[in-house]
Formats: structure tokens, C-alpha cells, sequence
């Protein structure tokens, strides 16, 4: 079922989310929910990778990630390694509304465990694109988002300004 996603100010998406303890039906209702809220957004906005479960207010810790190259839903998810090496992207957030970007600095390699819909504990090594998704994503699940990590103050830019500069280099 397609959800509203909760807007910036909303206080659920400063809330430190609750580990998921049960392992059933809901979960698999909340990632369908998660999926379909998904798709919706990235018809209407053109692009989007994942969301997380408090961006359609619900304060558990499972965020949903749909790329070409990855598929799942990550329940529970931790970072277990960390690179040093980082990379400036343009971030921006279903929950800004694709309003606007903010310049942050993403960390080029991550290490994730989390479990399945069914409770397995599974890991994933992540680099670039994805690892920075994944950063974004589980940010949410402790209150964090994308402007909370701004390079500084100038490092904001609206959407039509990024598709002037971005777009027309694809």
C-alpha cells in the first residue's frame, strides 16, 4: 500500500528507531508497504533507491533499498566495517520532497549485517553509490538526515539548480 511520506519537521523522523523483534506477517506487510511507497515516489520524482521504515511513519528499524544492482529489504541493519576513504555526492531525501540537495561526504566503503524478512542474519560490502544509499538510508533509522551531515552552510542547492548543473551531464 502506497504511504505518505512523512515531511522534514515531522519529529518520528528524528526518533531513534526500535529494533524489530518479530519476524512475521506485519514485517512483510511493512515491506510491501516500504516497496510500494517506493515505486509511487520514483514515478513522481523521476529517480529514487530506497526509503526507510519512519519516513512512512513507522519507527522501526528496516529500510527498503530497489537498485539495478540490489534488491532487499534490510531489517535490523549494522555497520560492521567502515573505509576511510569518503566522497563528496549531492545528497537529497524523499522526505525534503526532492525540494532540494545538500553537498555531504559519504564514506566510499561499508560493511552492513542485517537480517532477512525471515530473521537470517545476511552481510552485504557495499562501495560508491550503494554504500552511500545505504549510509543515507540508515542514517533515518537514528534520526539522521542528509542536512544534518551539510558540508557547511553553502552546500545546499534546489532541485531545479542541481537538474541545470547534473542533469544535462548524464
Amino acid at each position: 500500500m502506497i504511504k505518505p511520506i512523512l515531511q522534514l519537521g515531522n519529529p518520528i523522523l528524528r526518533k531513534t528507531c526500535l529494533p524489530v523483534q518479530d519476524f512475521n506477517w506485519d514485517l512483510k506487510c511493512l515491506r510491501d508497504d516500504l516497496s510500494d511507497t517506493l515505486q509511487d515516489a520514483r514515478k513522481r520524482h523521476g529517480y529514487g533507491r530506497g526509503i526507510a521504515a519512519p519516513q512512512i511513519g513507522e519507527p522501526k528499524r528496516i529500510v527498503f533499498i530497489d537498485t539495478p544492482d540490489f534488491k532487499s529489504a534490510l531489517v535490523n541493519p549494522t555497520f560492521t566495517g567502515l573505509s576511510p576513504a569518503t566522497f563528496e555526492v549531492w545528497d537529497s531525501c524523499f522526505s525534503f520532497n526532492v525540494g532540494f540537495f545538500v553537498l555531504v561526504d559519504r564514506l566510499w566503503n561499508v560493511k552492513v549485517e542485517y537480517s532477512d524478512l525471515k530473521g537470517n542474519r545476511q552481510a552485504l560490502e557495499a562501495k560508491g553509490e550503494l554504500s552511500e544509499l545505504l549510509q543515507h538510508e540508515i542514517d533515518h533509522l537514528d534520526g539522521v538526515l542528509a542536512t544534518d551531515k551539510m558540508k557547511n552552510k553553502q552546500a545546499i542547492m534546489m532541485r531545479s539548480e542541481w537538474e541545470k548543473l547534473f542533469r544535462s551531464q548524464e
